[in-house]
């Protein structure tokens, strides 16, 4: 490996521009992939359409003329004879080119159809004919270095000094027939055919999810074999309470809670997803899995994202062991500071069993004595950063992750490996799908009409402003602009209340008091009703502008109606991105909605703080190389099972040096 000041030739300015790429050395530079091919092949004319791409080449007929439209804006013109055809061919900033291009001389030209005017525009011209199909690498550039130029530079550190590490093992190699590393590079920054193209860059993702997805493999091992609580729990207890239960559980619920239960039994530290729609009753699940904690005589702590979810999760614990020898805490912003003091105490000394709060839960003041359950619900409300900081409040704490819609970063570490999962899929007895639409604004006929029929049966309505930064009040102007056209169409005879986020605690909880007792009928809100609203009267959530929301949001608000047996609808208002609003009236399945949210929005830095996003690859991506990725995935654990990294020291390197996971 050389620096860019060791290769022959390079000059000064070109470096610079090189490093502006994060091009430090000859490695980056034939690690700096191109992002795209251009595939140039002369076109058939008679299967193209009007403004199609077209790639043609011919013989100039008429002498170039260049016309000055500015100082920096130059159109020049001639007319091209294609054999079957005479075109008139437009170029735009290419008027230094008119010495060159002779009357009878050949030229490749490359451009958009005109078929009424005969015309072509073209963004490309080469000189010559095009004698074969050519195929041209495209490179991320930064202003004063051309993709050509970096090509340039590439192809002669290939020729110069090239030297690379194949880190795929030799029989998986001959399984899949891949071509050699080096090879495989020079054909990628140099190629020559179609196939072999292919062949290359397969093999170079590859190469990249292999790498990734041992990584992974062996950070699961670690967590596996990292020494965890010990515990001796009596499952006939944790029977005795499913028993007592005024309902009966679903059999995910209870395959869920064995899972759980083997988890808190075993040395090793638990890190597992529970998994399960609004509704489906993973709070259950989460409230037995601390009784089995309690048990075991380790304090549990849960997360919630908002006060009103903290207060409700804490009413539920208090109520399910109301006959229970169970000290239950709730730590919210709240409680005065005599009441926070004694409380932080008792959790200290051991006096507080379950601990309930919001975020004020991972606060530097706030310690415990055997913190041994540590669960976050709705944990797409949490950074990666404060669920971490929980989790560290004690030694080994077991990890419990809930959630109706997992994140792409938490879709990918389920799917990937690091995270064991809970699934609880079975909807209640009588629970119906709720039905989606996506309106646009022009249908608001057909709206208003449909959320007069469901006030008209004593139905209520979740109305979501267009809301995103409460902080602007440009944002808080939306909702009240959105309550005087509410007014204006329902309210002569209906109660139309207001909540945002600008509202004292006390003023939401206000609010939300009358909206169960159906005091008010239409609620006009942000998102801070995603979670922890729990009216069973309400019917119908109508979304305004929908389309600035994530598909995780949106199916979490769409949870907020449909609590019951009653058949519940959820309308989205969106004049953009229908399609994707469209995954949602297909379907009311989380998973499968995460699944979609990721190949949107990408997995997220599974080794970092990102929660959405592509990882960065230098050719693989996640969302277009799904099928490489599995396989890469169960060939990386095979490896790991039957080889060992002591015999591949190169890729040992790169795992051990890993960070781990959070």
């Amino acid at each position: 490996m050389k620096t860019l000041e060791e290769i022959k030739g390079l000059g000064p300015k070109n470096i610079k521009l090189l490093n502006k790429l994060n091009i430090y050395n000859t490695d980056d530079l034939i690690n700096y992939y191109p992002f795209r091919y251009e595939i140039i092949k002369r076109s058939n004319i008679e299967e193209l359409n009007d403004k199609d791409k077209i790639i043609i080449d011919g013989i100039i007929e008429t002498l170039p003329s260049v016309y000055y439209i500015s100082k920096k804006l130059d159109k020049m013109s001639f007319k091209l004879n294609t054999g079957n055809n005479l075109y008139n061919i437009v170029i735009f900033n290419r008027g230094f080119l008119k010495s060159k291009l002779k009357i009878g001389s050949p030229v490749t030209v490359i451009g958009v159809l005109d078929k009424k005017h005969n015309t072509i525009t073209v963004n490309e011209i080469k000189l010559g004919k095009l004698e074969k199909t050519i195929i041209e690498p495209v490179y991320h550039t930064t202003y004063g270095i051309t993709g050509s130029n970096i090509n340039k530079i590439i192809k002669k550190v290939l020729i110069d000094d090239f030297n690379t590490i194949d880190y795929i093992p030799d029989y998986i190699k001959e399984e899949y027939n891949f071509l050699d590393k080096n090879k495989s590079i020079i054909e990628l920054h140099n190629p020559t055919d179609v196939n072999k193209l292919k062949n290359a860059l397969s093999r170079t993702k590859y190469e990249e999810l292999f790498l990734f997805m041992l990584k992974m493999n062996y950070l699961k091992d670690n967590k596996e074999n990292k020494i965890g609580l010990k515990r001796n729990i009596d499952y006939k207890y944790v029977e005795e309470l499913i028993n007592k239960l005024p309902f009966k559980l679903t059999s995910d619920q209870l395959i869920s809670i064995k899972q759980i239960y083997d988890d808190l039994n075993n040395p090793r530290r638990m890190n597992r997803l529970l998994q399960g729609d609004v509704g489906s009753g993973k709070t259950i699940v989460a409230i037995i899995s601390m009784y089995m904690n309690y048990l075991s005589g380790y304090q549990s702590a849960l997360m919630a994202p908002t006060e009103i979810l903290a207060i409700q999760h804490y009413n539920n614990i208090i109520n399910l062991f109301k006959d229970y020898n169970i000290k239950v805490g709730l730590l919210t912003g709240k409680l005065k500071a005599k009441e926070k003091r004694e409380l932080l105490q008792d959790l200290k000394s051991g006096n507080i069993d379950i601990i309930v709060g919001t975020h004020a839960l991972i606060s530097s003041d706030v310690e415990y004595k055997n913190l041994g359950l540590v669960i976050t619900d709705e944990q797409h409300r949490f950074g990666v950063n404060q669920r971490g900081n929980l989790k560290n409040k004690g030694i080994t704490p077991d990890i419990l992750y809930m959630s109706a819609t997992p994140i792409p970063r938490t879709y990918a570490l389920t799917l990937y490996g690091d995270m064991d999962i809970s699934n609880i899929k079975t909807i209640p007895s009588g629970k119906k799908d709720i039905i989606t639409f996506v309106k646009k604004e022009s249908e608001m006929k057909d709206v208003l009409t449909s959320m007069l029929n469901e006030l008209k049966a004593n139905h209520q309505i979740y109305v979501i402003s267009p809301l995103i930064e409460e902080s602007d009040k440009s944002d808080l102007e939306n909702i009240h602009e959105l309550e005087e056209k509410m007014n204006k169409a329902f309210g002569k005879y209906y109660k139309i209340g207001v909540l945002h986020g600008k509202m004292t605690n006390t003023e939401k909880e206000e609010i939300m008091n009358s909206f169960k007792n159906n005091e008010i009928q239409i609620l006009i809100s942000t998102t801070v009703i995603e979670v922890g609203i729990d009216v069973k009267n309400a019917t119908m959530i109508v979304i305004w502008d929908a389309f600035k929301y994530g598909l995780s949001t949106l199916h979490q608000l769409r949870g907020r109606v449909g609590r019951n047996d009653l058949q519940s609808y959820c309308i989205l208002i969106s004049n953009r991105e229908t399609e994707r609003l469209n995954i949602l009236t297909k379907t009311c399945d989380g998973f499968k909605i995460s699944e979609e949210d990721f190949l949107l929005r990408g997995s997220g830095d599974l080794f970092g703080i990102k929660q959405s996003g592509d990882m960065v690859f230098k050719v693989a991506d996640l969302k277009k190389d799904y099928k490489i990725l599995l396989k890469a995935k169960e060939d990386s654990e095979k490896f790991l099972i039957n080889k060992g990294l002591e015999k591949y020291d190169k890729i040992a390197n790169l795992i051990f040096s890993s960070t781990e996971l959070d």
